[in-house]
């Protein structure tokens, strides 16, 4: 993590102490967040992360600020930090509610967000399973929220067995999603990803772009793990792998990396670094 974070418009050391067990939403994990790739500076589809944050919110009673002043006070942590290719994370955690509510409170949230260095993900992903993970017709299916404890031990117990990541299966033994990435498969040719509503899948940004942004012919669809096994190629997209293989499958061996995984990767590169360059500021003139 970089030396500076933000704190409800404030930019503090990271190691300041300034949230109190007393705020609902930091011991249970009331609260939405979101990872931002940063490219020269850029926040790279910010418009979208804020409508899925604030999407998110509503379903969870959860307090916002307002999407601009959000956006500047990130920008500004950006800069402070020379955080100009980093991953951002931001998180909005609701303070009021329950009946362990600290007295006293002056805001209804807190805003934190913080950066760090890139992830070096390697080139491709070795992937487990986990059936049972993903309950598609629950009401908060696909919400990003800060309650994030069975991801992390799914991913921590896939690193302990040499694994990258694991294929959640909702209840119907379908495929949902990784812990932090959504998946595709290519089969004849043509490209297929699980549809959110049915598999409970979480809407990725990467995701979102690759299947509206880039002229490609993909499909949602209900994948069984047997799809993924019958694959010609497999990958998965997230904010900080971007698009990546997967070549490992457990208890199914390994697989190759195929051309349209390269073409997807390739096309996807090619819309950040527009977005990018059509996004950054001029600088002031003298």
């Amino acid at each position: 993590m970089h030396p500076l974070l933000l704190h409800n418009g404030r930019l503090i050391d990271t190691r300041e102490k300034f949230l109190s067990p007393g705020q609902v939403g930091v011991l249970n994990g009331w609260g939405v967040f979101t990872t931002i790739r940063v490219y020269d500076g850029v926040m790279f589809a910010w418009q979208r992360h804020w409508d899925r944050m604030a999407r998110d919110a509503r379903k969870l009673s959860v307090p916002m600020p307002q999407p601009d002043e959000l956006e500047a006070q990130l920008q500004s942590l950006i800069d402070a930090n020379s955080a100009h290719n980093a991953t951002l994370r931001v998180s909005i955690i609701r303070n009021r509610g329950g009946m362990f509510e600290t007295p006293g409170i002056e805001s209804d949230y807190d805003i934190v967000a913080f950066t760090r260095d890139l992830t070096a993900w390697g080139e491709s992903a070795r992937l487990g399973i986990v059936p049972q993970a993903r309950h598609a017709q629950c009401e908060f299916a696909g919400t990003k929220i800060l309650s994030w404890a069975q991801n992390l031990t799914w991913y921590e117990r896939a690193k302990k067995q040499g694994l990258d990541e694991v294929v959640l299966l909702n209840e119907r033994n379908e495929v949902s999603e990784c812990t932090s990435a959504n998946l595709f498969i290519v089969q004849n040719g043509r490209i297929y990803t699980p549809a959110l509503v049915s598999s409970g899948c979480l809407g990725g940004i990467t995701r979102d772009v690759i299947l509206n942004d880039l002229g490609l012919d993909i499909h949602e669809h209900v994948l069984l793990l047997a799809d993924l096994t019958g694959a010609t190629e497999v990958f998965m997209t997230s904010t900080t792998r971007e698009v990546m293989p997967v070549t490992y499958l457990e208890q199914f061996g390994n697989r190759p990396v195929g051309p349209v995984t390269l073409q997807v990767r390739d096309a996807f590169s090619k819309f950040a670094r527009s977005y990018t360059e059509s996004h950054k500021k001029a600088p002031l003139s003298a």
